[in-house]
């Protein structure tokens, strides 16, 4: 079964900074909890030009910071200067705390990113971050971003969840990367697919239960990330956002 949402009511304008926050634990009626097992939250956030936020703390988290367009230049109390773009990752492992700011210059484009937070295993772990050069998406076929911690993956999280990103052109399929006994939460952020005989666009997302691979089809093109979670991995739920 796959359980949609709708794009997220839970919009937050802060001038030039814009969130639009997804807890996929909503998308289950009656479900206890808006994350969903170590997947607290995803957001969907847009920079103008000459944005700042400023210095701010996160802890107890895992915060993966993907650039859809544009430039976000990260600046932290460890030292690290870093320019984000659609050709790299950044994965903050917050744990016990972690310091950072975000910016975009005045004269760069309007940038676009989705924050995933994750909710680690085990509270107040050392803090880290890992900076990386994506792979250029072979259009049709799944990209992995993260992985578990110990996987083998490029970039990792301290929880049971991973993440893969494709891109679909215009008329093609694909099924949904799916691991063993885990489910699967698809959020399509440009264009619109065919999933379990239900419409998807841009902005809306899926919570697959019990229906491993699910075919996603599109028409026109689009690009959607994938989640795959173990819902039943031991989390904590004192993080910064993924309480």
């Amino acid at each position: 079964m796959i359980h949609k949402s709708g794009r997220t009511p839970l919009v937050h304008r802060m001038g030039p900074f814009v969130i639009r926050r997804n807890h996929p634990g909503r998308a289950i009626a009656g479900h206890n909890d808006h994350g969903f097992g170590p997947l607290a939250a995803m957001d969907d956030s847009s920079l103008d030009p000459g944005t700042h936020i400023r210095l701010h703390e996160h802890s107890n988290e895992e915060i993966v910071s993907y650039i859809v367009k544009g430039v976000m230049r990260h600046r932290d109390t460890a030292g690290y200067e870093l320019d984000l773009t659609p050709a790299t990752l950044m994965v903050m492992n917050a744990g016990e705390s972690f310091w950072h700011e975000e910016r975009t210059l005045h004269d760069d484009e309007p940038t676009r990113v989705l924050q995933i937070f994750v909710r680690p295993h085990t509270l107040d772990l050392e803090p880290g971050l890992q900076f990386r050069e994506l792979e250029a998406p072979e259009p049709g076929r799944w990209r992995q971003i993260f992985g578990p911690e110990g996987s083998g993956a490029a970039s990792t999280v301290r929880n049971r969840i991973a993440l893969h990103h494709i891109v679909l052109p215009a008329g093609a399929d694909a099924s949904l990367p799916v691991i063993e006994d885990w489910n699967t939460y698809f959020y399509v952020f440009d264009g619109a697919v065919e999933a379990g005989g239900q419409h998807f666009a841009d902005g809306e997302s899926g919570l697959v239960v019990d229906e491993p691979g699910a075919a996603i089809l599109t028409r026109d093109g689009a690009r959607l990330v994938a989640f795959q979670i173990d819902r039943n991995a031991t989390v904590t739920r004192e993080g910064t956002i993924g309480r």
